[in-house]
């Protein structure tokens, strides 16, 4: 059922899972009894055994009765009230959520019990060795990989993040509820927890009720950092580093990265128009201020830890040099601190306020006193709201009640008052007015002195929890160092709050971090000090830990890609070529425009004038390559153009990158921040990925661009291949095939010039966007194609599925880690015969015809989609701050594919992923080809993925349940089509059945049939209860309480299916 599972063939107990599955669902059953009344559970109940009773029937092969049975839960769910409707959707909805639950706990269990986990590190490296890989070139391989893995916020996580929350907490009580030593009484403490928290899911409204904003976005995907990667990868570096010990006998280098992460949060600006340039900013700035604030805890509980007093020689040094600074500034700050505090006292009329005389609670304990959970002193990170609105926007307005974006140890001095002046600690108020465009000279007086008063309380309540440290005899030289670097990176903290309100911020830069090597250098120097002392074992804990940490995530978390639609740069050229006279760009031809932009490039005076007058959008882009020069690469990872088709896409952003940076550095005073980012072009649509490969050849033999590519990004080429719209654009199968040959192509024309090349896959989370199990996925690419480098999406729903608890995360970061090094070091094989590549190409053309022949070319096909699905009502979701169409056409063409795909999910239809597939396979068999597509099945790692991709999508088809809609929501006159529709997937079926020689779907994954076969209890109804629903909102479509009615079924649907679009 589920697509994030890469057990594709293993076999698992389902005992254990079947009794989490009974324990929910007995104590969601009393929860409802208590809410809703044991007379209105007897109804969900008696539905629920209709509905298990048509499944048997129909698993049973005895289809009349099923149908019987199935026509009898119709009635009964069309004779619901609405408040019955919803309450029953609610109910069901919530059992099929604590069955994801279940099962997710289920897999975790799984990993932790077996011996002998396939497709870990031990196991592959072990493979690989025992296959003729040397040790040291496994070794060297590892340590070379370069696999990042990129968050996007694309609109497919459907459950609020609250509940998202909740159901974490099921299952570490799940997980407790495991361990063999509890007791009788903690056990019923155990199942009182978990009543609790069901009960609290039940009482809290399941729906969003705003749009997110892309800063809320971006919130979410820092959250997974902190809840789960933050724990995942230095557990994941470690089995890394014990398994490559174990067999070449050198453990994993400790600034050694082989995964990293990168988001798109706050910088996919691709038909968001409320991604600006100003979000990107902010949400870089968020980022780097969440990972100082995992440090300074980090560190917090390290100086707790390195209490010893041996060290080396350096580290001595180091620790006195620091004590004599602390010395001589404390005495010139005290003097200081005295003199400002006497003006202020006259400048008051009033005394100064005297120190605290009683320590605030808990302020007894070792400052890094951590709570069972693994929390830590300080409180639980806050960021800003969905509330929060940035000041000093464009539109001009103000925001004088905005609150401080974080709130934590740092700013304790100086919390906003109710009208939003900054008050004290003493109550008295400073007003201030954050972010006006310009200071005057007496504005500027009392931001400095609002941030010298906060700098006195926090010094002066740091000295009552501990003396200052030269009075401390025998003092342990770690704990001076890391003090320092705690103490730096509060500053640095500091500065970015202040950059965060546009507020004046004059730091010295010694005083803060800019970069990773600036943080690992005093870690390193701890760590080397412990191993010189004999202390390995404790440089091996929390120290390795954090500097891995620091290596991983550097200073932002995650770095930020920017993308944007190639057309958008087109409109700006447009706008400064008509402005300089000299044309209009976009109705130049392709050599004349990369004559134009090779000429400008090979230049040094900026093109852009800065007294150009622009259109708004043209204005946006600008503003966001002005916001890239500013950021740099330390902060930004990869500027992708989508829609990319021609070399003149690329130069056109190198140009308008490298005239924002030499303005930039000219205002600046000083070269910018980093590096220039990379530029990579996203090859989407079938008809651009064919010319893939020509447009990166084109590119190469530019001598300035490939001087450019060795000179600045290391002789490393980045090309992204979409495998959304390829898909929507011409069939799930043409499209794999496209994306096959395309990967080969652009391969081949890097190596022709001695580029190194890196692919850059954009999944998405269901089958139909390119989605399915991860290692499946990399082992069949192209040979060559990973060659230990790899970048990869990671989308939605699939970001909280695999990486929302450590445990799934660290099982994922192996995967990854694993099947990258498969694929670099045994590629797969390639097509055995050019006759493969042939039939190939024949299944394409055929699958590729019937697909868009129904889609593109049917007339009744687009007011079919819309009958039979509940596309149109899937934007009151709120799922997401993008539009669900990238222009305001109505046709299929310009719906995002998420909608597309979401909206057949919904239906159980499943249609983009299977259509056209069976009429190619049926074609090749007819021609006689049947052995040659079963050989090619068991022999051709790229053919079998895709077979076994489309099999697991059709076991979770269900004809019945689609041709319910058709009945019931489809016009007569179009019910012809759904008839044909339907007879088209049983084609499918079937010819997949030939090709891979099951005799029934999903018999290689009898685990994944007995999922879905327990699911349908509670899928079925929620299907029936939709179209029930949709049937009275079509025809009372302002009704509030219908629709909350059916985007609860579309949770609860979701929930079940595993996946969304």
């Amino acid at each position: 059922m589920t697509d994030t599972t890469d057990d594709i063939a293993e076999e698992i107990s389902f005992q254990s899972f079947d009794d989490d599955c009974k324990l929910l669902g007995n104590l969601l059953n009393d929860v409802l009894q208590r809410e809703v009344g044991s007379e209105f559970m007897a109804n969900v109940e008696r539905n629920r055994v209709l509905a298990q009773s048509a499944c048997n029937m129909r698993l049973a092969g005895i289809e009349d009765t099923a149908e019987l049975l199935e026509k009898q839960l119709g009635m009964e769910i069309s004779k619901m009230t609405l408040e019955e409707a919803l309450t029953v959707a609610r109910a069901f909805s919530h059992y099929l959520n604590l069955m994801g639950i279940a099962e997710t706990h289920h897999r975790v269990r799984k990993t932790r019990n077996v011996p002998h986990l396939s497709k870990s590190c031990d196991d592959i490296f072990g493979q690989l060795v025992q296959g003729g890989i040397s040790p040291d070139e496994l070794y060297n391989t590892v340590c070379k990989q370069e696999v990042e893995i990129v968050l996007t916020a694309h609109p497919t996580q459907i459950i609020r993040r609250t509940l998202q929350y909740k159901h974490i907490r099921i299952a570490h009580l799940l997980d407790y509820n495991d361990r063999p030593d509890l007791g009788h009484e903690d056990r019923e403490m155990l199942i009182e927890d978990l009543v609790r928290e069901i009960t609290s899911i039940w009482q809290t409204d399941e729906l969003r009720r705003h749009k997110p904003t892309p800063v809320d976005e971006a919130r979410a995907g820092l959250n997974i950092v902190e809840q789960s990667l933050w724990k995942a990868v230095p557990h994941y570096l470690r089995r890394v580093s014990n398994a490559l010990k174990k067999h070449t006998g050198k453990p994993l280098p400790l600034t050694c990265t082989p995964i990293k992460f990168g988001s798109w949060m706050g910088g996919d600006r691709d038909g968001n128009p409320n991604v600006t340039a100003q979000v990107t900013r902010d949400v870089s700035l968020l980022s780097r201020w969440m990972a100082i604030d995992l440090y300074i805890r980090e560190v917090d509980s390290l100086r707790f830890e390195l209490s010893m007093n041996r060290c080396s020689v350096q580290l001595s040094r180091l620790a006195h040099e620091i004590l004599e600074k602390e010395t001589s500034s404390e005495d010139r700050h005290e003097s200081w601190n005295q003199s400002s505090i006497r003006s202020q006292s006259k400048l008051n009329n009033q005394q100064a306020p005297p120190l605290p005389t009683q320590l605030p609670a808990r302020a007894d304990l070792p400052s890094c006193t951590e709570c069972n959970e693994g929390g830590s002193p300080y409180p639980k990170l806050e960021l800003p709201g969905t509330d929060y609105m940035p000041l000093n926007r464009q539109d001009g307005q103000d925001s004088s009640s905005s609150e401080l974006p974080f709130q934590d140890s740092s700013l304790s001095a100086r919390k906003p008052s109710a009208n939003g002046n900054i008050a004290n600690s003493n109550g008295s108020q400073s007003a201030v007015n954050p972010r006006s465009p310009s200071f005057t000279s007496s504005q500027l007086l009392a931001q400095r002195k609002l941030f010298a008063e906060s700098q006195m309380g926090r010094s002066s309540f740091q000295k009552l929890l501990e003396p200052s440290l030269p009075h401390r005899p025998g003092i342990a030289p770690y704990r001076i160092v890391l003090g320092s670097v705690k103490e730096k990176l509060m500053k640095t903290q500091r500065r970015l709050e202040l950059l965060l309100e546009d507020l004046p911020c004059e730091h010295d830069p010694c005083d803060y971090y800019e970069t990773t090597d600036q943080l690992l250098e005093p870690l390193l120097l701890c760590y080397e000090s412990l191993q010189s002392c004999e202390s390995g074992v404790l440089a091996d804990g929390r120290l390795a830990d954090l500097i891995r940490k620091v290596a991983t995530f550097g200073m932002v978390l995650m770095k930020l890609d920017l993308r944007q639609e190639s057309g958008r740069h087109a409109e700006t050229l447009d706008a400064i070529t008509r402005y300089l006279d000299m044309g209009t760009y976009s109705e130049w031809d392709e050599e004349k425009k990369l004559e134009f932009l090779t000429r400008e490039l090979k230049g040094k005076r900026p093109l852009v004038p800065p007294t150009i007058e622009v259109a708004p959008d043209v204005k946006e882009v600008l503003d966001t390559f002005r916001v890239a020069a500013e950021l740099g690469s330390d902060s930004l990872g990869a500027y992708v153009i989508s829609m990319a088709s021609n070399a003149s896409d690329v130069l056109a952003v190198e140009l308008l990158q490298k005239d924002a940076r030499l303005a930039t550095s000219g205002e600046l005073g000083r070269p910018c921040p980093g590096g220039t980012l990379r530029v990579v072009p996203l090859f989407e649509t079938v008809k651009d990925l064919r010319e893939a490969g020509a447009v990166i050849r084109k590119l190469l033999s530019i001598d300035w661009y490939r001087e450019h590519i060795i000179k600045n990004h290391n002789g490393h080429q980045e090309v992204m291949v979409g495998y959304s719209d390829s898909g929507k654009d011409a069939g799930r199968f043409t499209a794999a095939w496209e994306l096959y040959k395309a990967q080969e192509d652009v391969v081949a024309a890097c190596n022709e010039y001695g580029i190194k090349v890196t692919l850059f896959h954009g999944r998405g989370g269901s089958i139909g966007r390119g989605g399915g199990p991860t290692y499946l996925a990399i082992q069949s690419q192209p040979p060559g194609s990973v060659m230990g480098t790899l970048r990869s999406t990671e989308q939605g729903e699939m970001v909280q599925a695999k990486f929302g608890l450590p445990q799934t995360a660290v099982r994922q970061l192996e995967i990854y880690t694993t099947a990258v090094l498969l694929a670099t070091l045994r590629p797969p094989l390639p097509p055995r015969e050019e006759k493969w590549r042939h039939l190939m190409e024949e299944i394409s053309k055929i699958s590729c015809q019937n697909y868009r022949s129904t889609v593109y070319e049917n007339p009744e096909f687009l007011a079919y989609f819309h009958e039979a699905t509940p596309q149109a009502e899937l934007g009151f979701l709120n799922i997401g701050s993008r539009p669900t169409r990238r222009k305001s056409s109505t046709g299929i063409g310009h719906l995002r594919a998420i909608p597309w795909v979401f909206a057949w999910t919904q239906t159980r239809f499943v249609l983009p992923a299977w259509l056209g597939v069976g009429a190619g396979l049926k074609g090749a068999c007819e021609k006689g080809n049947t052995d040659d597509l079963k050989a090619m099945y068991k022999e051709w790692p790229f053919f079998q993925s895709t077979v076994d991709l489309i099999e697991m999508v059709l076991g979770k088809a269900d004809i019945p349940i689609a041709k319910h809609y058709d009945e019931v929501l489809v016009s007569e006159t179009r019910r012809e089509l759904g008839s044909e529709l339907r007879s088209e997937l049983l084609t499918t079926e079937k010819y997949i059945l030939v090709v891979s020689g099951h005799e029934k779907l999903s018999e290689n994954n009898r685990s994944l049939r007995r999922l879905i076969e327990s699911r349908l209890p509670y899928l079925n109804p929620m299907n029936m209860l939709q179209v029930e629903i949709l049937k009275r909102l079509r025809h009372d479509d302002d009704n509030n309480k219908l629709r909350d009615a059916l985007l609860i079924t579309i949770n609860g649907i979701a929930a079940g299916m595993r996946n969304t679009g």
